[in-house]
């Protein structure tokens, strides 16, 4: 599968912060805000910790990495490797954005991998927390919560309870409880375009623009190079049971 292979080639969560002597405090291109260093001292130490809270277990969902972007702490940028479900296989970057009051506020969550889903704009991939957070809680929510969320989103039992109200996508919405066979057709269709080359390394991918570069490059190996970083590191192809 696609995203056995490629799951190897993207760093996992670390609590190695980019030194605040090297941020920009001039606005953010990717987000049109100001960097970090020009909000509050409170929302700096939140948003530090609870990236370091990412090491716990359980905290960061399987599947998912996520890192900070060079430029600007409160830009995180992450990828989804969607294992079950009608996303099967899909490699999805998206990226969190966090106020500058965080965290009295939630991050907000946009895609930049199109992806049809219903709580997924298709105009901008911003990804709609109200399901789960109703109202944000900022003394019980976290961004770990947050992240749960997102991968929980792209499963059977969460579309089910979606409400149409909720939905920044109605078209996915109306899909999935009308023709689920057509549904599942766009899904898979989105999985099968989020692999494609294009996609992963592509800077000037269309589903990019107006949203900046994902600091998660991915790069394209040739069969020789792969073969030889997966050796170093141990991974072996699996193999089918025989049959009995």
């Amino acid at each position: 599968m696609a995203s056995r292979m490629l799951s190897s080639l993207v760093p996992s969560p670390t609590i190695d912060l980019p030194s605040p002597a090297r941020r920009n405090t001039k606005p953010n291109a990717r987000t049109g805000s100001i960097s970090e260093l020009a909000t509050p001292a409170l929302t700096r130490t939140a948003v530090s910790l609870e990236y370091a809270s990412l090491r716990h277990t359980g905290h960061c969902p399987l599947g998912m990495y996520v890192t900070p972007s060079p430029d600007n702490l409160l830009l995180w940028d992450a990828v989804f490797f969607v294992h079950q479900g009608y996303y099967t296989d899909s490699i999805l970057k998206f990226r969190l954005i966090f106020p500058s009051n965080y965290p009295e506020r939630p991050p907000t969550v946009q895609f930049l991998t199109d992806v049809f889903h219903p709580l997924i704009s298709q105009q901008d991939g911003t990804f709609n927390l109200a399901p789960r957070f109703r109202p944000w809680r900022p003394k019980e929510h976290h961004v770990f919560d947050v992240l749960h969320w997102v991968k929980a989103a792209f499963k059977k039992h969460a579309l089910d309870e979606i409400k149409e109200g909720d939905c920044y996508n109605k078209e996915a919405y109306r899909l999935y409880h009308d023709t689920t066979s057509s549904f599942a057709a766009l899904a898979t269709q989105s999985s099968m375009l989020s692999q494609s080359a294009s996609a992963l390394f592509d800077k000037d991918h269309p589903s990019m623009a107006g949203k900046g570069s994902h600091s998660m490059q991915f790069k394209e190996l040739k069969p020789e190079q792969l073969n030889a970083l997966r050796a170093k590191i141990g991974l072996q192809d699996w193999e089918e049971e025989p049959h009995t």
